[in-house]
């Protein structure tokens, strides 16, 4: 099955750099650092020892940081490489760590390709973040003797279904791994009917994710472009969530009521405003860096590594991806926050977070885009609802850190 997979890559090759070029008509920066994608990474510019972690784009790169941290501080005589699959997730990653840490893209897993990426950076441990699954890059791993773990996994149900005719593929990568640590039992318990064996659960490592130190000041910057009104954030909205949320928040009769919109791609800013000049053309945009008067009813929050600000800053949030069936996106960073979260009826990418974060009260679900706009009406009517949720949140953020320490042992048995 690996050879077949093989041929299919050399097959969609070309195919592949004709996605990059339109993916680049959005965003330039996909004409960028090509040949990494080919497996001419840069070499370490050091001898020191080299611990490589992979992380695809902005949530795993971000969810990345409490392990870089955590191995900087515990081997300092190593260097650490970070490799990506998307600009955005890179540019995250130069934002978080600048100079100290090496970056590339990892190549596209197809063997030659592997085998060039490997040889030049020569790795003396390897972790993936999340679900990353390539076979000819494991087995390349598993052929040079290399520990690779896969941390903080998970699998949806949603995803274990559409893997599951590929199990002949997948089983012989898992197999290889050198340690698995699944977020949660329900992870752990998919991972290994795909094939996978040993997997320990050692919870979400987002949850030690740490606000950035400006966030408080961020906040306040943003409370004073706001003023004293009700800040609604719609937080990593994603297709088609925008025009539901602007249809049903128009019927609240909420006075001052401020949506904060901040879409889930940066790619897409400018697609949500040309929306919002059909729909309420005196939106603002974060990137104008100006004031927001009484007449606005919209901010459209285009701008990069300031979510936690956001939350910071809202009375309310809704965690997008959700009203959608899109799998949503992450609550944990608005339960850190304090910040109350409505969430809708799809959280398969988060389904435990979720649940759990609605059991203890930290979050409220609702089933469509005019219940949220219920619940909206509901909660600002109900201040003390709102802060009982708050400290809901921070206990549940809480409650769930430690992960990171976890993970860290299991991957100190392979250095």
């Amino acid at each position: 099955m690996r050879f077949l997979y093989s041929l299919a890559w050399l097959l969609a090759l070309p195919v592949a750099f004709l996605h990059l070029l339109s993916r680049a008509r959005r965003q330039p920066a996909y004409l960028d650092h090509w040949g990494e994608r080919l497996g001419y990474a840069p070499r370490p510019p050091d001898t020191r020892p080299l611990i490589w972690l992979h992380a695809v784009s902005v949530g795993e790169t971000r969810a990345a940081a409490p392990l870089v941290r955590a191995l900087q501080q515990r081997h300092p005589g190593h260097a650490i490489l970070l490799t990506h699959a998307t600009p955005t997730g890179r540019q995250t990653g130069t934002e978080l760590f600048g100079e100290h840490v090496l970056q590339a893209y990892l190549p596209y897993d197809f063997p030659p390709l592997v085998w060039l990426f490997l040889r030049a950076t020569r790795p003396c441990l390897g972790v993936i973040m999340e679900t990353e699954v390539w076979p000819n890059l494991y087995a390349a791993c598993k052929r040079r003797g290399l520990p690779l773990f896969l941390v903080n996994a998970r699998l949806s149900e949603k995803s274990a279904r559409a893997y599951a005719p590929f199990r002949g593929l997948l089983r012989p990568a898992l197999l290889g791994l050198a340690g698995i640590a699944a977020q949660t039992p329900s992870d752990a318990r998919r991972l290994c009917e795909l094939g996978a064996r040993g997997v320990e659960i050692c919870g979400n490592v987002k949850f030690d994710v740490a606000s950035p130190a400006d966030t408080a000041a961020r906040a306040g910057a943003l409370r004073a472009i706001f003023g004293a009104r009700f800040v609604l954030l719609a937080a990593s909205t994603r297709e088609g969530e925008e025009a539901l949320l602007l249809e049903a928040l128009a019927r609240l009769a909420i006075p001052g009521l401020l949506l904060v919109l901040v879409p889930r791609h940066p790619q897409r800013f400018d697609e949500v405003a040309r929306l919002l000049e059909v729909c309420d053309p005196a939106y603002v945009r974060r990137s104008a860096n100006r004031g927001v008067p009484v007449e606005t009813r919209v901010f459209l929050g285009d701008s990069m590594g300031e979510m936690a600000a956001y939350y910071a800053a809202a009375d309310l949030a809704y965690v997008g991806g959700s009203l959608l069936p899109l799998g949503g996106q992450n609550l944990i960073e608005a339960a850190a926050a304090g910040c109350p979260a409505l969430i809708g009826p799809h959280t398969w990418n988060f389904a435990e977070a979720a649940d759990q974060a609605v059991a203890v009260g930290a979050a409220r679900r609702v089933e469509d885009a005019d219940a949220l706009a219920l619940a909206v009406l509901g909660l600002f009517r109900d201040p003390e609802g709102r802060q009982a949720m708050r400290e809901a949140g921070w206990a549940f953020a809480a409650a769930n850190r430690g992960a990171t320490e976890k993970v860290i042992q299991m991957l100190e048995r392979g250095l």
